[in-house]
């Protein structure tokens, strides 16, 4: 009942969204004189921020046709190498890179947005590397025959991205990834597998989220996994490929996200429409870019969402020795060859300060040379990733690591 409540009322806001931007364009033509009389502006300006908040919302494009690197913006080609159920592997390059650039693989969230919310991360390390991004399916768009997707099957997608792209590549997992990544590293070093990663670099993941716990990690500890299972996970319904798959929505992740910073999305929604009223269409167009992204979000399937839940935020099981995959006991100590790099945001409200950093506690036979730690001073959980702070102060120090330990 969850999905079908919800697209119903998908369905009446497109509706809304449809006739509220028909009537933001009446008022808002040249030709009639309503929007230069009394409210006619600001009714204007108030329709279309109603029309884009309510507006339907896919899959975004990458849109990455050019990069700036040096003194000249360079064309990009965008490939699709490898191609799974669950997960494309996609490869971004660009002209005027060196034949011997090294490879990064980033590693996006599977938490309730597209990976292409890291749009911004790619573009900056299209700068100097051949850049690799796991393009996480919807699982509603996943047929029931397919399978399931869980823990162990994202740690096995890593490595095999990783033996695609071949020995020397390196890894940046943002966010939730870090902990099946550091895994997938642990496993590879222990196996002392050719195509283990040279470094990795964890931002704002959950590694051990009894370091300074947010409300995100408040949630996951105060309710039993049998609460997640009765209200949080649906059944997809019969117009998606995927239905009668068991999902954890994407609608239910955007809700939360939303609802933990309410008072700040409200403001961008205002100056929204005061930049509109003004006729600052650049600043009104920003805010929108930014969230057609941010809504833009997608299903993750019911097993790998509960076992997160249980494994990373309940149970604390890669720090504590004690996580599993195919049957064997991941150890931490393993890990004595990839190096390591954690980035925390000093306002990060998602994974609170130390989640992160605790990596480099738990790999006891890594040479402390191959560890470092880096906390961005004023970013928050998105600042760590993307915008002025990512470019300018976030991302150099990422690359003088690959250069030290590549």
């Amino acid at each position: 009942m969850l999905y079908h409540a919800y697209e119903l009322q998908r369905s009446w806001l497109s509706s809304a969204s449809a006739w509220a931007s028909i009537g933001a364009e009446m008022l808002s033509n040249p030709a009639l004189p309503m929007g230069y009389m009394g409210v006619g502006p600001a009714t204007a300006s108030a329709l279309e921020v109603f029309a884009h908040a309510a507006a339907t919302r896919g899959k975004p494009a990458w849109n990455i046709e050019t990069v700036a690197a040096g003194k000249k913006r360079w064309p990009v080609e965008e490939a699709t190498v490898l191609n799974k159920p669950f997960g494309d592997l996609k490869r971004f390059t660009r002209d005027g890179l060196p034949d011997d650039a090294p490879s990064m693989l980033i590693v996006a969230p599977m938490s309730g947005h597209y990976a292409t919310l890291l749009r911004g991360t790619v573009e900056r390390m299209l700068e100097n590397y051949v850049v690799y991004v796991t393009d996480w399916a919807d699982a509603k768009t996943v047929p029931l025959s397919e399978g399931r997707f869980d823990l162990d099957d994202y740690i096995d997608y890593v490595i095999e991205y990783l033996e695609l792209i071949g020995t020397g590549a390196h890894v940046m997992a943002v966010c939730q990834p870090s902990v099946p990544v550091f895994a997938a590293t642990a496993i590879m070093n222990r196996d002392e597998h050719e195509c283990a990663p040279r470094t990795l670099t964890m931002m704002g993941g959950p590694i051990d989220t009894r370091c300074s716990p947010t409300t995100v990690n408040d949630l996951a500890m105060d309710r039993p996994l049998a609460w997640f299972r009765q209200n949080v996970i649906a059944t997809v319904p019969m117009q998606y490929r995927g239905a009668g798959r068991r999902v954890y929505p994407g609608f239910l992740q955007l809700a939360s996200f939303m609802s933990m910073n309410l008072g700040s999305h409200l403001q961008s929604h205002y100056e929204m429409f005061k930049h509109l009223t003004e006729g600052d269409e650049e600043s009104a167009n920003a805010t929108k870019d930014f969230y057609d992204e941010y809504r833009s979000v997608c299903d993750m399937t019911a097993e790998f969402y509960i076992q997160t839940v249980e494994e990373v935020f309940q149970k604390h099981s890669l720090p504590n020795g004690e996580l599993m995959h195919r049957g064997k006991r991941i150890d931490l100590g393993d890990v004595d060859t990839t190096a390591l790099l954690a980035i925390e945001g000093e306002r990060d409200d998602i994974s609170g300060l130390g989640q992160t950093r605790a990596a480099l506690e738990l790999t006891p036979n890594l040479d402390p040379s191959k560890k470092r730690y880096y906390m961005a001073e004023g970013a928050g959980h998105y600042g760590i990733f993307n915008g002025s702070k990512w470019r300018g102060k976030i991302a150099p120090v990422v690359e003088e690591f690959v250069a030290m330990h590549g």
